[in-house]
């Protein structure tokens, strides 16, 4: 099977398990195909799937990764001890773990096509992160509190885990708590990725984008939390920060020196 058969099996097995989809036409287009696919894929909800459509789907998400650049951050230049600045899609990027700027609900982006990190990250892993996500939540019985964190596997990413993390929404004036907030989802990251012996963790930036959190300020906040950790208990974990914006690499830049 190859990838145009790959990508129309998939359409048809979620078009036919709604029926809200099922009138739906498949486009001739490969990208209107790939538009529909990762729509179909955002709005389907965390349920069980046969084992068929997961062969298939983990082939043909394997095939596009291969298709892309993926970045192996060893080969990236460090601006300081464990410590880079990579400016790129954080899907194709090869490292222990990467962040996942989540919401409360911790089950991905529903919004079909959505431009936001966390619906990107959904759909390039695969459904079985939202399914892993949903189990997660279950078993906690409430929506994810703002500065914590949780790990999943990382599925069909070239990365080995995600960590989820819930940032402050910003309605107004940034407030001292915000700040306290935003400062938490990192630590509460770099906590869990040690407790899971994980040496290389990238971060997006938390908070920046739906959450309109000033990104001057969220950047310092970044870096001066995970400098403070690594002086505080001495940790050689490898932190990359990861932004996607020339802004916001402008700002990295300027502020790791």
């Amino acid at each position: 099977m190859n990838q145009n058969e790959r990508r129309k099996y998939l359409i048809k097995y979620l078009k036919t398990e709604n029926s809200k989809y099922s009138e739906l036409q498949i486009p001739e287009n490969e990208d209107e195909q790939k538009y529909l696919l990762r729509g179909l894929l955002n709005v389907r909800m965390a349920n069980d799937i046969a084992p068929d459509f997961l062969q298939i789907q983990n082939e043909y998400l394997t095939e596009e990764l291969n298709q892309k650049t993926v970045t192996d951050y060893k080969n990236l230049h460090a601006h300081k001890p464990d410590i880079y600045l990579w400016q790129g899609d954080i899907t194709t990027l090869k490292c222990d773990a990467i962040v996942n700027a989540a919401n409360s609900q911790m089950l991905g982006c529903f919004c079909p096509n959505h431009k936001c990190i966390d619906n990107a990250i959904h759909t390039y892993a695969g459904v079985q992160l939202r399914m892993e996500c949903a189990d997660i939540m279950k078993k906690q019985g409430s929506s994810e509190p703002t500065g914590s964190a949780k790990i999943t596997s990382a599925y069909n990413l070239p990365c080995k885990y995600v960590l989820h993390t819930v940032g402050p929404i910003i309605y107004g004036t940034l407030t001292k708590q915000d700040k306290l907030l935003l400062a938490s989802c990192y630590r509460s990251c770099l906590e869990l990725a040690e407790q899971n012996s994980i040496k290389s963790v990238a971060f997006c930036c938390i908070s920046t984008g739906e959450f309109h959190f000033p990104n001057d300020e969220a950047a310092k906040i970044a870096i001066q939390t995970v400098n403070d950790y690594k002086q505080e208990t001495g940790s050689r974990i490898e932190v990359i920060f990861n932004v996607f914006k020339d802004y916001d690499y402008e700002i990295y830049r300027k502020l790791l020196g």
